[in-house]
């Protein structure tokens, strides 16, 4: 059996974040003003699908709607 100590997994990608979270944005009827609300929604979403937890820290990018 492989330990798998110390070993992390990887961090979901910037850009897969700022998609699910203009996914996230589309489906909730291109609200104004809440970028920051979705982009941290996906950014969860992602960590629990990845199961790693750890994402760099920081804000959010600019403005995340096209």
């Amino acid at each position: 059996m492989e330990r798998t100590e110390g070993v992390q997994m990887p961090r979901p990608a910037e850009m897969d974040i700022v998609r699910r979270a203009y996914e996230l944005w589309q489906q909730a009827g291109e609200p104004e003003g809440k970028d920051e609300e979705f982009y941290h929604q996906a950014e969860k979403e992602l960590q629990e699908k990845d199961g790693s937890g750890d994402v760099p820290n920081g804000p959010p990018p600019g403005n995340i709607v096209p």
